[in-house]
């Protein structure tokens, strides 16, 4: 058993890729669905909906260098 016990890395680093992918596409697909019907979002409503889509990027970039690289380099 390794140091963080019984780890599966490799699931762990697509796992989140894709939640954060998923996240991105949502956030995404809320926008350009609000201005193709033609419906304005409130203010804090798109600046929430773009912080989401950033923050995935983020999480999908921290997912696979921790899970992908730190985490299976400290073993």
């Amino acid at each position: 058993m390794g140091r963080y016990g019984d780890l599966d890395y490799a699931r762990l680093t697509k796992g989140g890729v894709a939640v954060c992918a998923a996240t991105f596409v949502l956030a995404l697909l809320a926008q350009f669905g609000a201005a193709a019907a033609g419906i304005a979002l409130p203010g804090w409503e798109a600046m929430l909906l773009t912080d989401l889509e950033y923050l995935s990027i983020l999480g999908a970039v921290l997912s696979v260098f921790v899970f992908g690289v730190v985490l299976p380099l400290t073993e």
